[in-house]
């Protein structure tokens, strides 16, 4: 359907397969669309597991875009007040917006640049969110991906949720560790057993130590 070349995140591809339309960069599905509007199909998926943690008209941060499958899943099943997301890649933004329907969604805030200065930033101005998800870190390391973790803290609601999106059970053990001396609730969601991935829940932080 369409093909770019980013300097950011190299190959980006929208293919459209069967009943859904997919954003493939560099080989991996980062989003999928139903066509046929059957969002029911992805019960099973992250996507629908990390929103489905979310309390009812939460403010929402996403970090890391793809094509937006979770604010197309957040506007359906939790309804939320605002969505921000920060998305590194101006190209991954374009055509997320082009050919997933996102000019379609209302109430979403967009920041494009590296989550590494904008989280900061919005601690700095008194943000705070119900519901904050990362998906950027996914294939990052794990000290790359704890630092993100422990930046984001600050930025969870006093009864909202801190979700990571992590590559390999082991690695998600880690960050569960990591993470449970700043959260009164900890644990480890596994997507299903034939995936690789795996969200780690934090639940209600403690503002001191955040």
């Amino acid at each position: 359907m369409f093909e770019i070349r980013s300097p950011v995140s190299g190959r980006v591809r929208v293919i459209d397969y069967r009943r859904e339309r997919r954003l493939v960069v560099e080989g991996d599905t980062l989003s999928v669309y139903p066509l046929d509007g059957d969002w029911m199909r992805l019960r099973e998926e992250y996507w629908w597991q990390a929103v489905a943690t979310a309390p009812p008209r939460a403010r929402a941060l996403l970090v890391g875009l793809g094509g937006g499958t979770q604010i197309h899943l957040l506007s359906r099943l939790v309804r939320p007040r605002l969505v921000t997301v920060i998305e590194r890649d101006p190209a991954i933004l374009r055509v997320a917006r082009d050919w997933f329907a996102l000019r379609q969604v209302g109430g979403v805030e967009f920041l494009c640049g590296d989550a590494t200065r904008l989280v900061p930033w919005l601690a700095s101005a008194g943000r705070r969110f119900d519901f904050v998800m990362d998906d950027a870190a996914y294939a990052d390391a794990t000290a790359e991906a704890l630092s993100l973790a422990w930046a984001l803290a600050p930025l969870v609601a006093p009864r909202g949720v801190l979700v990571l999106n992590r590559h390999q059970r082991h690695d998600a053990r880690r960050a569960a560790a990591a993470l449970r001396p700043l959260f009164d609730q900890v644990g480890i969601q596994l997507v299903r057993r034939s995936a690789e991935n795996a969200l780690v829940v934090c639940r209600r932080p403690h503002p001191t130590r955040a």
